[in-house]
């Protein structure tokens, strides 16, 4: 395994890993707030929709950067 492959497979880890962190948190506080479970499961799903886009969009700039 090439370290390109080593570094992407890692990166794809650590984004899963931050989203479900970050899905669990907006789960159990808006739960904490009151919300209904379907509506805590779409604020989840939120969460982890935002962060993969805000590390793609960081990702991308990283590369461009890097020239």
């Amino acid at each position: 395994m090439s370290n390109h492959l080593a570094l992407v497979l890692f990166t794809a880890l650590a984004t899963l890993v931050l989203a479900i962190t970050a899905a669990a948190g907006a789960g159990y506080l808006s739960r904490r707030d009151g919300a209904s479970y379907p509506a805590a499961i779409a604020r989840a799903a939120a969460a982890v929709a935002a962060t993969v886009m805000v590390t793609a969009a960081m990702v991308t700039a990283a590369v461009a950067l890097a020239g």
